[in-house]
């Protein structure tokens, strides 16, 4: 069974008399930053200077750092930049600041899963993840509420590095729903393959294909945007709500035999093979390899760029529009 730690398990010791230099002041980034500010924590920012980023933070109210004097400053340096972009900044501009006692902290465990950041012997390494993005992390926060997280410890050299971390998901608010106990290696992974099979890929694919599939055999574009895309959210939403069994109650019994019957002829074993053999790539580090080398030539504006000129984004930017959603 997993370890699930409440509010109640928690406290904010692990953090008393600490500064944490939240590194990065995006979505998640800015997120954290000001619920652990707002739980009493002190927060230092660093950043690359006079970004957009650094003016946000400023009138956020925070006195931002470059990322060298930020990590020096900081007991826990809490790595919140893209995952491409914190080994160079990690040995650029922090290494040389992770003392004995000190804690380095990430929101994904990509980077020292794949050893791309190894830290000293002598830092504990932890992983506060939560489960949301960073606009809802703040705004259950604001709720008195939160979001659940995942926390792991890579290395605990002090021997309270699972207490550190776990005062890190009680100041940013996730410990008022629940943190569940992982690993480096199982967050990263299934992290990964999720994303690449059912969140990201595996999503984009089946509305684009379904969308593709309504045009060939004749039928409007507009039609076909509704029932491949825009209809899609309205399942997610009960799904999301109500899980499996809660969405099929809240759909027609057409909709509920259909799906029933013929969804497992469109998704059917030679899919999910196809979905095993992206698990034995992130577990192989094949995937993690092959795009640390394709990052450095930038490729996905190209890719995107591509997809914009997809038929079913065409047609969805105005439904998008009629809809009132874009402008």
């Amino acid at each position: 069974m997993v370890n699930v730690y409440l509010d109640k398990d928690t406290t904010l010791e692990g953090l008393r008399d600490k500064v944490v230099a939240v590194i990065g002041y995006g979505i998640q980034g800015r997120a954290q930053a000001l619920n652990m500010r707002d739980s009493g924590i002190e927060i230092v920012i660093g950043l690359r200077h006079g970004g957009n980023s650094w003016k946000r933070a400023e009138e956020d109210g925070f006195a931002p750092l470059i990322v060298s004097q930020a990590a020096q400053e900081g007991d826990v340096v809490h790595m919140l930049v893209p995952d491409m972009e914190q080994s160079s900044l990690y040995k650029s501009e922090i290494a040389k600041h992770m003392g004995r006692g000190k804690t380095l902290g990430f929101a994904h465990g990509f980077n020292i899963h794949f050893k791309q950041i190894i830290p000293p012997p002598n830092v504990d390494v932890v992983m506060v993840a939560p489960k949301s993005p960073g606009a809802r992390l703040r705004e259950t926060y604001l709720e008195n509420f939160g979001v659940p997280a995942l926390v792991a410890v890579a290395k605990d050299a002090s021997g309270h590095a699972l207490n550190t971390a776990l005062s890190m998901c009680k100041a940013i608010g996730c410990t008022r729903a629940g943190v569940l106990e992982t690993t480096f290696k199982e967050e990263t992974e299934s992290d990964l393959i999720g994303e690449q099979t059912v969140l990201v890929g595996g999503l984009l694919e089946l509305i684009k294909n379904g969308f593709e599939v309504l045009v060939e055999a004749g039928y409007q574009p507009e039609l076909a945007y509704f029932e491949a895309c825009n209809e899609a959210k309205l399942i997610m939403d009960l799904i999301y709500q109500r899980g499996l069994v809660g969405m099929l109650r809240g759909v027609s019994d057409t909709a509920k035999y259909g799906g029933m019957t013929v969804g497992p002829k469109v998704i059917d074993d030679h899919v999910k093979e196809n979905m095993r053999k992206v698990v034995k790539m992130v577990q192989d580090g094949s995937f993690a390899k092959e795009w640390i080398k394709t990052s450095q030539q930038n490729p996905l504006d190209r890719m995107i760029g591509e997809l914009e000129n997809h038929p079913l984004e065409k047609v969805g930017k105005q439904i998008r529009m009629m809809s009132g959603l874009e402008r």
